[in-house]
């Protein structure tokens, strides 16, 4: 009897059970970043909406932003039956104030921040409620309307937050399921919160969104340890994914890397030091390095700089500056580093062998000469003299006067008081410009062409076609490079100066006449030899030459 009484007792407590309803199953879904959106259909009043986010663990959907807004936009023109239920409301004994943003509602959550409204135009309602209690529901229109709290609304939109982290999508090569932990199906989630599962059906594949390593991460894996296939994301291998002979997958390890316990993911002796630089594998553990320059400290793991400067004296030949991991030679003021070397600043020069001086000209030793003198073109490290007048002074050994130099076009003179003086050549005597007009300059000459041009030296006139008995075209042609001097002193020492003053001494007759003959030679030396000396020299330098007697005949004019 008494078993019987048990036997109807728990008959009747089993009857008085209720069945657990199954979890509502949303119309569709949308997950951004850390956050998931669901619509949920048939929510009745406010107060069951927001049951039916809860039983998912989440609550009704806060819309602070544009990104929110848009997910929303998503959801309702896609699976929405009618107005569903926002998480906006305005609390007891509060009225509504149209001056605020959110017009003194409040979100579910307790707070009113939002960078976004939509709300209706107000005025749509007149006999909607202007205090609290009063909910908030979103249109078709996307717009969000005031209505009373125990009003009825064809859907709701609950809000999942996972602030730990998503699993991101799997892959756009192979159909993918995913459940999400709300009760979503969807083929194409951006962000998948903890708990979903994806389900591969082409690959034979069934993964889980959770936690993974030390860190926490999340990570898509399999629910049994190993690989899955390689084709999706490298069958979860950290390193390399591989088939054995029964063309099953699986993931082995780099050289000094062990496989651990998921047969996934690869343990790295040097994982767990935290080595600043270098770490070098030693069976299930490590050692921490420094690369050169740097020498482990006491904590095993950090580096520090060693001062080269003072660890090994005479590194550098002047100063030794330290730096991170090396060293720096610099040198005193005055020298310059050079191939690791200290050298005077001027070090250069001594290969230079420059005739003059010898100074830095853009960053780089050049050979510079003394003023009245120009570097030669030829040979850069030689000084041409300069001069721009019709005579200027002989250069001339201060020891032995008698050797004297002149630059190129001009030609030694003696005056009556014994100074040795360089006269300018007068080419325009010689007809050097032929029929045409000839403007003698110190050191050239220019012609004046038909057309009314000035053509110096080396160059030639264009004659026009109709007057070709004029002038025939050619002009006499000049090397524009110095060539060696033409003049110097007698080989016996003696000058025409001396000369003349013997002269004069033994007779006042003989005197004039070797005056006049001498004067009608070098008219006539002149006219003869130009040419060996003469060419266009710009003001800014000419050869300096040594002057000889010799004299040049072979040159003819073009």
């Amino acid at each position: 009897m008494w078993f019987l009484l048990v036997a109807m007792g728990s008959l009747r407590a089993g009857l008085a059970s209720p069945v657990p309803s199954p979890a509502p199953i949303p119309l569709g879904a949308q997950c951004l970043g850390s956050a998931c959106f669901g619509l949920f259909g048939a929510a009745g009043s406010f107060a069951e909406a927001g049951g039916v986010c809860e039983e998912g663990g989440g609550h009704l959907m806060t819309v602070r932003s544009t990104v929110a807004a848009e997910a929303i936009a998503l959801l309702l023109l896609r699976d929405l039956p009618g107005s569903a239920w926002l998480g906006l409301r305005l609390p007891e004994n509060r009225c509504v104030e149209p001056a605020r943003r959110l017009r003194g509602f409040q979100w579910v959550t307790g707070d009113e921040g939002t960078d976004f409204d939509a709300w209706e135009s107000q005025g749509s309602d007149p006999k909607g409620p202007t205090c609290g209690p009063t909910c908030v529901a979103v249109t078709a229109q996307l717009k969000w309307q005031e209505r009373a709290c125990n009003a009825s609304a064809e859907a709701a939109l609950c809000e999942y937050n996972y602030p730990n982290g998503t699993c991101g999508p799997l892959t756009d090569a192979f159909a993918v399921t995913y459940l999400t932990p709300f009760g979503a199906r969807e083929s194409d989630l951006v962000a998948s919160p903890p708990g979903t599962t994806a389900e591969l059906a082409s690959l034979g594949a069934l993964l889980e969104c959770r936690a993974q390593g030390s860190n926490g991460t999340f990570e898509w894996a399999p629910a049994a340890p190993g690989a899955w296939d390689c084709r999706l994301q490298n069958g979860g291998c950290a390193d390399r994914c591989h088939l054995d002979e029964q063309g099953r997958p699986y993931c082995a390890c780099l050289e000094g890397q062990r496989l651990l316990e998921d047969q996934r993911s690869c343990w790295y002796p040097c994982a767990s030091l935290g080595c600043q630089q270098h770490c070098e594998p030693q069976g299930d553990s490590g050692v921490c390095m420094c690369f050169e320059g740097y020498k482990l400290d006491s904590d095993g793991k950090s580096c520090l700089d060693i001062d080269d400067c003072q660890v090994t004296p005479g590194l550098c030949e002047q100063e030794c500056i330290n730096t991170q991991g090396a060293f720096e030679c610099r040198c005193w003021q005055g020298y310059s580093l050079e191939k690791g070397k200290c050298l005077p600043d001027k070090w250069a020069c001594f290969d230079l062998t420059c005739e003059h001086e010898c100074n830095l000209v853009n960053g780089e030793y050049q050979c510079t000469c003394f003023e009245g003198y120009t570097p030669d073109p030829k040979s850069p490290h030689k000084c041409l003299l300069v001069c721009d007048q019709a005579e200027c002074p002989a250069q001339c050994d201060p020891h032995t006067l008698d050797l004297c130099y002149c630059p190129e076009n001009f030609i030694l003179d003696v005056k009556i008081d014994g100074m040795k003086v360089c006269v300018d050549i007068n080419e325009c005597e010689s007809k050097f410009c032929g029929s045409l007009k000839c403007i003698n300059t110190p050191g050239s000459y220019s012609c004046i062409c038909p057309d009314g041009r000035i053509q110096e030296a080396n160059n030639f006139c264009e004659q026009p076609s109709e007057e070709p008995e004029e002038f025939s075209g050619q002009t006499e042609i000049y090397p524009k490079s110095p060539v060696p001097p033409s003049f110097a002193p007698p080989k016996d020492g003696r000058s025409r100066g001396t000369l003349v003053a013997i002269i004069v001494s033994v007779s006042l007759t003989v005197v004039m006449l070797v005056v006049i003959i001498c004067y009608l030679v070098k008219k006539r030396y002149a006219a003869q030899s130009i040419s060996d000396y003469k060419s266009q020299q710009p003001q800014s330098g000419v050869a300096l030459q040594h002057v000889s007697p010799t004299y040049d005949s072979s040159r003819q004019k073009i």
